[in-house]
């Protein structure tokens, strides 16, 4: 991705907390079918492999995997905060008018070559986690084998599950650091005010700048 040097993200341990903390990812890959791209929940093992390994599933149905096992890259793309920045944050503005509107964002993008994997005992094991991951906190967590086994398998045999090991990371943290001190205390307290949660999110991050 697009990423100018200022608001580059190195730090791996950052970098994985931040796929740790993402709920919904966007798996992207191009192949014979076409770009194609699929938005799922997905687990990341930050200890396996350099870089950490994630795994999800996809529907059978969907031909994505097809691709995949072909040996197709991917690219996981990993959301984040993002907010609106108006030129009227900038106390700078005052003296000099030249500033027009930005966009403050958190993405990491997560690239490798995926395992397509159809065998019942990892999917299981995957969809299991996945669960569990979900329902912690819960008074009354469900867990898969609340649910009928029979059910469990017929639902297994219509997925195919993932595994993709990172080979290479990217992240971007843009909160304004290309700006002088004033204006980027300017925009983390307008973003504060804000009455959108979204923008309370975004300041959050700029306070640990």
């Amino acid at each position: 991705m697009y990423n100018s040097k200022p608001h580059q993200e190195h730090d791996l341990a950052r970098l994985q907390r931040h796929m740790l903390d993402t709920r919904l990812a966007v798996l992207v890959s191009h192949g014979e079918q076409g770009l194609l791209a699929t938005h799922l929940p997905v687990l990341l093992d930050p200890a396996e492999g350099e870089f950490g390994t994630v795994y999800a599933h996809l529907a059978r149905a969907n031909r994505q995997w097809q691709d995949l096992a072909q040996g197709a890259e991917a690219l996981l793309v990993f959301p984040g905060a993002d907010a609106y920045v108006s030129p009227g944050y900038y106390p700078s503005k005052a003296d000099n008018p030249r500033v027009v509107p930005t966009w403050n964002y958190l993405a990491v993008h997560a690239y490798g070559v995926a395992d397509v994997i159809h065998d019942a005992e990892p999917l299981l094991a995957i969809v299991s986690r996945l669960t569990d991951r979900h329902e912690h906190g819960r008074s009354e967590p469900w867990q898969v084998s609340d649910a009928p086994a029979d059910y469990i398998d017929g639902m297994l045999r219509a997925i195919v599950g993932i595994r993709l090991p990172i080979q290479r990371l990217q992240g971007a943290r843009k909160l304004s650091q290309n700006r002088a001190e004033q204006d980027i205390a300017g925009v983390r307290e307008s973003l504060s005010a804000s009455p959108d949660h979204l923008d309370n999110q975004l300041a959050a991050h700029m306070r640990l700048l």
